[in-house]
């Protein structure tokens, strides 16, 4: 009995790697999430520590002043707050916030502030205090500020001020002051870059929707920051989250018009918010497709110069095509009038000198010829493939494996009933008569084995799909032969049995016999064609 035929996006993701059964939509939904650990990374920080403000007068400590100086000056910071507050000095308010202030600046006045000290002295129960209601906002921002530098150093000293979410979540309503809300956002955005449980917690302690609720107003300060927060609240790998940010009424259209409208910054950061709903929330990315989330972004991936803006804007179109080919119909329609359409868009980001941008096209790419036939001919007759095929040739490693996996889908009928992956005949010949074959037998030698078992599909593909044995010549040619007969002994199963059914299938014992003896040796060496009695009885003796 047949096995279903499963036509879901993941499986339609999944056409030029079958034959192993990697599930190339899981691949794809992995890399947006990890993306918080790894890309991210590369372009800010998951936590972001406050500095002074230039205009902060009366800065006392920075890098000349030793790190034992500014330690010892932090404990005794911290134990003026204490004395203060268990005072019942009625002209102690001003006092505790001169205090407060000076403790906040060392904590943000140099490379390596004292943060543990501070922690070790006692500081976080007096901040709490700090953030009672009813205090001024100049306090709150004090205390928030100095929190978030805290929960900006290792996982110890983030984790030290839990006692004050409650408290800073609380602040983050509609009634505070703009400056304290963003300051308490600031704090919870770095708890949240600690990792999913900190951000399981925040979510049951109900960070998320005050936060959504701050990207509805026209603050750009205020809704960068939250936006920030929310990013790393919400990335995965649980979908919940970036789900429940809808119950905000009015989410979708504030979301539209921060990317429309916003200044770069802030449309980085609401980008990031972008990448993690496209990625993990499938219902709610349509909700942001129709109230008109596809215009902004082909806009700025089309004018953009800003590495930080255009990273998160190509991984959200990224995950856009890697769902239903409505998406990417939608795409090629939203970028229709601007130069090149939305091809001549991702060759811009292809021809990058920043290999992120190269690594963030290809895998685009990669998503949208693994559509229907029809992206992949127009990819086909675009400008991003001899792109790719140079990249595949030159470009470093990882943009290279992307590059080859974007020419493996375009050489490849979309998923059907058939177990191997079809060629597309006139795909497959020109990207080998274009000389892709060195770089996916470069591939095959790669000691990454998601890599190696990729340029070992392509040589199959080659092998199996073009006529009259060329395949096999080409391959050898290009030393592909050699590469097999190394995998032959891999100590990974699927690349060894992989390269050595190719070697048996293609390159056994009459392999080249033909060329050298004419036509019928072959069968004549495997004994299976019958002569005529008289030549029976013609033997050689020896």
């Amino acid at each position: 009995m047949l096995n279903p035929v499963d036509h879901s996006p993941a499986s339609r993701r999944d056409q030029f790697k079958a034959a192993v059964g990697n599930v190339a939509g899981e691949r794809r939904r992995k890399q947006a999430i990890i993306i918080g650990k790894e890309r991210r990374d590369a372009v800010v920080r998951a936590k972001r520590m406050r500095r002074a403000d230039d205009n902060d007068e009366g800065m006392m400590y920075d890098e000349p002043f030793s790190d034992k100086i500014i330690n010892e000056e932090t404990v005794r910071a911290v134990q003026e707050l204490k004395f203060l507050f268990s005072s019942s000095s009625k002209d102690s308010s001003q006092k505790k916030i001169e205090a407060l202030r000076k403790l906040r600046r060392l904590l943000s006045c140099s490379s390596n502030p004292p943060v543990a000290s501070a922690v070790e002295a006692g500081v976080v129960p007096i901040l709490v205090k700090c953030l009672e209601f009813g205090s001024s906002d100049e306090q709150l921002v004090e205390a928030a500020w100095s929190l978030t530098n805290i929960a900006s150093g290792d996982s110890e000293l983030t984790l030290a001020i839990l006692p004050a979410l409650p408290l800073l979540i609380a602040h983050l309503g509609e009634r505070s002051a703009a400056p304290v809300a963003e300051q308490c956002a600031w704090a919870v955005g770095n708890v949240a870059g600690e990792g999913e449980q900190a951000r399981d917690l925040l979510s049951s302690q109900g960070a998320l929707l005050p936060l959504a609720k701050l990207l509805l107003l026209n603050k750009p300060m205020l809704v960068k920051t939250a936006a920030w927060a929310l990013s790393n609240i919400i990335k995965g790998p649980s979908s919940k989250a970036a789900v429940e940010l809808f119950k905000v009424d009015g989410l979708s259209e504030a979301i539209i018009r921060h990317l429309t409208k916003g200044d770069e910054e802030l449309v980085v950061e609401i980008a990031w918010v972008v990448v993690y709903i496209t990625s993990l929330a499938e219902s709610q990315t349509k909700l942001l497709i129709k109230s008109g989330l596809l215009p902004p972004l082909v806009a700025w991936l089309s004018s953009s110069e800003s590495l930080s803006l255009l990273t998160p804007v190509l991984r959200s179109v990224g995950n856009l095509v890697a769902g239903d080919n409505s998406n990417t119909d939608a795409l090629l329609d939203a970028a229709k009038d601007l130069p090149g359409g939305l091809f001549g868009c991702l060759v811009r980001c292809l021809g990058s000198e920043h290999r992120t941008l190269q690594k963030e096209a290809a895998w685009t790419v990669s998503n949208i010829v693994a559509g229907s036939l029809q992206h992949k001919q127009l990819v086909f007759g675009s400008r991003v493939v001899p792109t790719l095929l140079h990249l595949l040739a030159t470009s470093t490693f990882d943009v290279r494996k992307e590059a080859a996996f974007a020419l493996g889908n375009l050489s490849v009928m979309p998923a059907g009933e058939s177990q191997l992956p079809q060629p597309i005949m006139e795909h497959l010949s020109m990207l080998v008569e274009r000389g892709c074959l060195p770089g996916f037998i470069n591939l095959v030698k790669s000691p990454d084995l998601e890599a190696s078992r990729l340029g070992l599909q392509f040589l199959e593909l080659v092998l199996r799909g073009l006529p009259n044995g060329q395949g096999s010549k080409l391959v050898e040619k290009e030393e592909g032969l050699a590469a097999l007969e190394v995998l032959e002994y891999h100590d990974n199963d699927d690349l060894r049995s992989m390269a050595n059914e190719l070697i048996d299938k293609y390159y056994g014992e009459d392999y080249g016999l033909e060329e050298e003896y004419g036509p019928g040796i072959a069968e004549v060496v495997r004994g299976g064609e019958e002569y005529p009695s008289w030549r029976k009885g013609w033997v050689v003796n020896s």
